[in-house]
């Protein structure tokens, strides 16, 4: 049986929403917390994203998505986000920790 696409949307923009301030989470981190892949949490933030910290979340090398990407690496810079050369430095802010 799949999940109503509703759902997944809520769950993962409650994901989103526990991410801490100054942390950050990958796309695939969100999705194993909900059980989706990482293009699924990628859908949700692109339909309902701007109610909750979606620049939070980066791809799972560091980079921000392309089509945002000024405004989320300006936003990440604001919470004291590390970025290195265009990318965040998840070893210093990754969210879930592994």
């Amino acid at each position: 049986m799949t999940a109503d696409p509703a759902d997944v949307d809520e769950a993962v923009l409650d994901v989103v929403e526990d991410i801490p301030v100054g942390r950050v989470s990958t796309y695939g981190a969100v999705g194993r917390l909900v059980g989706v892949g990482p293009r699924r949490v990628a859908r949700a933030l692109s339909r309902g994203g701007a109610a909750v910290p979606w620049y939070r979340v980066v791809r799972a090398d560091g980079p921000p998505a392309e089509p945002v990407r000024a405004r989320q690496l300006e936003l990440l810079a604001a919470e004291g986000v590390p970025v290195r050369r265009g990318r965040v430095d998840l070893d210093a802010v990754r969210w879930p920790e592994d």
